[in-house]
């Protein structure tokens, strides 16, 4: 009888902590699982496409940016100097919001420019003077050609619906810059 007293107490005693939490493992992986799956939930997987978006738009604005920086320096013609400022300030800006995007989607984004703007950064850095104008200038007018062709193709075909957003939101600040490169373009080669 003392037995049997004593098993009907230790399973009342584990019953009773099961019901009530105490001692509950099994509550706490769950919760974990279920935190897990929340943050896996929040980070959907994205396609290619984005992600290739991403990463070309990433490496195109950090060109912009150390070219801009160049160009302050360099630069003869004081609207170069400005246009090069303002690359500064709208592709630094653009590329934070990305930066956060891509993060919150679990995109890796380069660190720095890669192999071919690597080359273009070096050749227009040894220029001088005006052909350090005209060379920028050039570059510029391309660059902004290349990726409003981008950014128009992105906001049309991206299936990321933020990096869509994205997209079609820096699209008309990337279009200004073009045109205001190629009225700086046109206003060089009037010199």
């Amino acid at each position: 009888m003392k037995r049997l007293s004593y098993v009907a107490a230790t399973l009342m005693t584990v019953w009773m902590l099961q019901s009530c939490g105490g001692g509950n493992t099994g509550a706490k992986h769950d919760d974990a699982v279920d935190s897990a799956n929340a943050v896996n939930k929040e980070i959907a997987p994205v396609d290619q496409n984005s992600s290739e978006f991403a990463v070309k738009a990433a490496d195109a604005c950090m060109k912009e940016i150390q070219l801009g920086k160049i160009a302050q320096e360099k630069g003869v013609n004081p609207q170069v100097k400005a246009f090069g400022e303002q690359m500064v300030a709208d592709h630094s800006k653009a590329a934070d919001e990305l930066k956060a995007i891509a993060a919150s989607k679990n995109i890796t984004l380069p660190d720095s420019v890669g192999e071919d703007y690597t080359k273009d950064i070096k050749d227009i850095s040894k220029k001088t003077g005006k052909d350090f104008d005209k060379a920028y200038v050039d570059e510029m007018v391309k660059d902004h050609n290349d990726a409003v062709d981008l950014f128009q193709k992105a906001s049309n075909d991206v299936t990321d619906p933020e990096l869509k957003a994205f997209a079609a939101k820096t699209l008309p600040t990337l279009q200004a810059h073009q045109t205001h490169v190629k009225m700086l373009d046109s206003l060089l080669k009037k010199k």
